[in-house]
């Protein structure tokens, strides 16, 4: 039986050394670009069929939701994976939140409150832009919170993420891993093409000189919060096409590991058939 993605994918427990990931890989996925957008159309059926069933699951009462996280560093591609990968599934039964700088009322409460809002409902597949893991990163690397409150929220964000899986929640984190050449020609292109001169921030320049303060956080959080509940994967990510591909189908997998089916209906098929053929009025 073939390798599936997650196990190629998925980070092993113990020490993190980003250095023994190649992010120009392309694991699970033969041939180049054209193979990899055509496999990523082709997942449309299928992924269809599961998220119907999900989401039918969800209205009469069954528990269980897909959230897949997406943490990289600047043009790692989590914009990309939301409307390339993301595009494939059901709008109606997709939630999407994007986690910028913290809001005055999200600074009042802790750092999960605002994380813990955007859960996505039972029965529905959740995708965070960004999340949680950004007060274990940003904050870590340019110390903007007390040393003692990042180590306490390793053990924070374990013990949340261990409630959603009890809660019913399959958690796909993906570390969406660029090299700095890529993030450069990426940075680049943005400064040459007029449409996407948007995007670029004169800061990503300056976040560039910590890069290796940034993946020394990054081999902390992952090996930290690495856990058989919510494991991480390391998602190759200098190719766009296999970039997208990957997540979608680490998010396809997830879908058919929870075994889904039609519910049962709660009621009596035939007796309700024969209500409405015997109808008078």
């Amino acid at each position: 039986m073939p390798t599936s993605l997650i196990d190629r994918l998925q980070l092993p427990a113990g020490p993190v050394s980003l250095a023994d990931h190649d992010p120009s890989a392309t694991p699970g996925l033969k041939g180049g670009k054209a193979e990899g957008k055509a496999a990523l159309e082709a997942m449309d059926p299928e992924l269809f069929d599961l998220e119907e069933k999900l989401l039918a699951g969800g209205y009469v009462g069954d528990p269980r939701r897909v959230l897949v996280v997406l943490q990289g560093m600047d043009t790692s591609g989590k914009g990309g994976v939301l409307k390339h990968a993301a595009g494939v599934f059901n709008p109606s039964a997709l939630r999407i939140t994007s986690f910028g700088k913290p809001t005055e009322e999200e600074r009042a409460h802790d750092f999960l409150w605002r994380v813990e809002r955007a859960v996505p409902a039972a029965g529905r597949i959740g995708f965070f832009d960004r999340s949680h893991y950004e007060d274990v990163l940003i904050q870590r690397v340019h110390q903007m919170a007390e040393p003692a409150e990042i180590e306490r929220r390793y053990g924070a964000i374990n013990d949340f993420e261990q409630r959603l899986v009890e809660a019913g929640t399959t958690v796909v984190k993906c570390m969406l891993h660029i090299s700095p050449d890529t993030q450069k020609e990426r940075l680049l292109s943005r400064l040459e093409t007029p449409h996407k001169q948007w995007k670029f921030n004169p800061g990503d320049v300056d976040e560039r000189a910590v890069w290796p303060a940034y993946t020394e956080a990054y081999e902390i959080a992952l090996e930290r919060c690495n856990t058989e509940a919510a494991p991480w994967f390391v998602v190759p990510s200098d190719h766009k096409w296999y970039r997208n591909w990957a997540v979608a189908t680490l998010a396809l997998e997830a879908l058919r590991g929870l075994d889904l089916g039609w519910p049962k209906p709660s009621y009596d098929v035939d007796v309700q058939r024969a209500r409405l053929v015997g109808e008078t009025w």
